[in-house]
């Protein structure tokens, strides 16, 4: 009988990240409103290729008519070149284009809340980091036989970063390139 197969076990910290993300997601979906739903829905629907191939044949199968009737002496409703299949094509666009943007604006702010939770994580990371230097270099000192010596930069490394003197230095570095014109160097050179 083959052995039912689970999901790996994860350790607590994991699990929490998981379960937040997921909930960010949840509540991301629960907040859309049902416009916003529908324009989603729309967008997904018009990005797909069957949705290419359907617009293709009746273009094509609108051209094709008009044309066939002309030919059998009739008076087509789309004369050649086809000013009103010009204007739905034109409407069309407009409203793609407005469904695309709603859809990207929740996208970004889906985005943006994933940010902040990597910005989190980063810092909360960056914390325990610093507390893990802190502690080896508390067990280095307490070592008998280790040589005792000041590292000043394992001393730097062990004090958590301030998240608010982070984010200041940031904005004021930001703020002097745009007042001096300048760009970031780039350490890779890429």
């Amino acid at each position: 009988m083959p052995e039912e197969t689970r999901a790996p076990i994860l350790p607590a910290h994991i699990d929490d990240t998981v379960r937040a993300i997921a909930r960010l997601h949840a509540e991301h979906q629960g907040e859309a409103t049902t416009s916003q739903r529908l324009a989603e829905r729309l967008t997904a629907g018009a990005g797909r290729p069957r949705s290419l191939m359907l617009l293709t044949v009746l273009m094509v199968g609108w051209m094709a008519v008009n044309l066939a009737v002309g030919a059998l002496g009739h008076k087509p409703w789309d004369e050649p070149p086809f000013a009103w299949l010009q204007g739905a094509t034109g409407v069309a666009a407009l409203y793609m284009t407005i469904l695309i943007l709603v859809t990207q604006r929740r996208e970004d702010q889906l985005a943006s809340h994933r940010e902040q939770l990597t910005l989190e994580l980063g810092i909360l990371s960056e914390q325990k980091a610093a507390k893990i230097i802190e502690l080896l270099e508390e067990l280095r000192r307490d070592m008998p036989h280790v040589r005792d010596r000041i590292d000043d930069e394992a001393a730097a490394m062990s004090a958590p970063a301030d998240p608010e003197a982070v984010l200041n230095a940031i904005k004021e570095t930001h703020d002097g390139m745009l007042a001096t014109g300048t760009e970031p160097a780039n350490p890779e050179g890429t």
